[in-house]
């Protein structure tokens, strides 16, 4: 009697143990594993090793479990069989069936799945160890199970998960709502282009460049643009960039004669298909903050500034020097329209 008791409590505590082990593999975040594998701690660093080939351990938990569920069970018949009669058989496989189905599957699941993140650490090892055991079983099953499941990798998350991740930690009070806002702006930087971001060419401020600073000084006083793009005959001949306090500078000290042209600064160029976030990028590589947009035939489509880009980032930024209705508004009110166009709110 006591060998059955002892066989019977073997295969709930052994099928207990695989179904755990199966849940907390399956439930832990690969997130927060590799967060854990920072610390440099063998377990974590093990874990991190079962995770990224996930199939393996897995498989050699099927194995174990289907060991002590089948081999378990006809062990426990003999032992009925030859302790207490086959008549008994039929009741002791059925409550044996009852115990594995509670004890041995629901509640360590349900465990599993609620306690993933303590259990992990301490089941790597084990899990590690039982898969080298019982690796030629593995490779033998990977070997079979491969063509149906692929071997490609997946990735850890994507960008709708940060999203939900964000707006998840912003409810739950972990994150302020402005981080959560940052952090979903951030993702709409691949979603716009230099076209959608840029003051078109019609609202555009220039100066002509053979011009004098005399003849364009009351356009330069007039001017809200610390930066003023400077042509030769027309827009689509842009030349370069002219700072607007070295203009007023200039006029100040008596050069007033001087050419437009020879105080301007080389201009970059970007396509109007060019995405904000390579925007964002070339901005910080070329050290300017103010570009010109060209379009598909080489013509100026627009500019687009540093101020632009960021803006997709932070919401409007208004200094000093904006007033209520200026061009400047009329671009921004242009580029929201764009972005709402594209379920992106400013």
């Amino acid at each position: 009697m006591f060998s059955l008791l002892l066989t019977i409590l073997v295969v709930i505590i052994g099928s207990a143990f695989c179904s755990l082990t199966e849940t907390v593999l399956l439930s832990v975040s690969d997130i927060k594993v590799k967060q854990w594998a920072q610390s440099k701690k063998t377990a974590a660093s093990v874990l991190l090793q079962i995770k990224k080939k996930i199939n393996r351990p897995i498989a050699a938990i099927v194995i174990l479990n289907n060991i002590f569920n089948i081999v378990g069970s006809v062990l426990v018949g003999t032992t009925v069989t030859e302790t207490l009669g086959s008549k008994w058989l039929g009741f002791v496989s059925t409550l044996l069936t009852f115990l594995i189905i509670i004890f041995g599957e629901i509640l360590p699941k349900t465990m599993g799945q609620r306690y993933a993140d303590s259990l992990a650490l301490w089941l790597a090892i084990p899990v590690k160890s039982i898969a080298l055991v019982l690796t030629p079983f593995v490779w033998i099953m990977e070997k079979i199970t491969t063509p149906f499941t692929g071997d490609k990798v997946l990735p850890t998350t994507n960008e709708m998960e940060i999203k939900l991740l964000a707006n998840i930690g912003k409810n739950e009070g972990v994150i302020e709502a402005d981080e959560a806002e940052m952090i979903n702006r951030v993702f709409h930087l691949n979603d716009l282009s230099a076209g959608d971001l840029m003051t078109p060419r019609i609202l555009i401020t220039y100066l002509k460049g053979n011009l004098t600073l005399n003849e364009c000084k009351q356009a330069i006083i007039d001017s809200e643009h610390s930066r003023i793009i400077v042509v030769e005959d027309s827009i689509d001949e842009v030349i370069g960039i002219a700072l607007k306090n070295e203009l007023l500078t200039a006029i100040i000290q008596g050069r007033g004669e001087e050419k437009i042209a020879s105080l301007a600064k080389p201009a970059n160029f970007v396509p109007e298909t060019m995405r904000a976030d390579y925007l964002l990028k070339h901005f910080q590589e070329l050290r300017q903050h103010l570009m010109v947009v060209v379009d598909e035939f080489g013509g100026v489509a627009g500019v687009v500034s540093l101020e632009d880009v960021l803006e997709v980032l932070t919401g409007d930024i208004v200094d000093e020097t904006d007033k209520t209705a200026n061009v400047r508004e009329i671009a921004r009110r242009k580029r929201e329209r764009l972005l709402m166009s594209k379920g992106i709110e400013m």
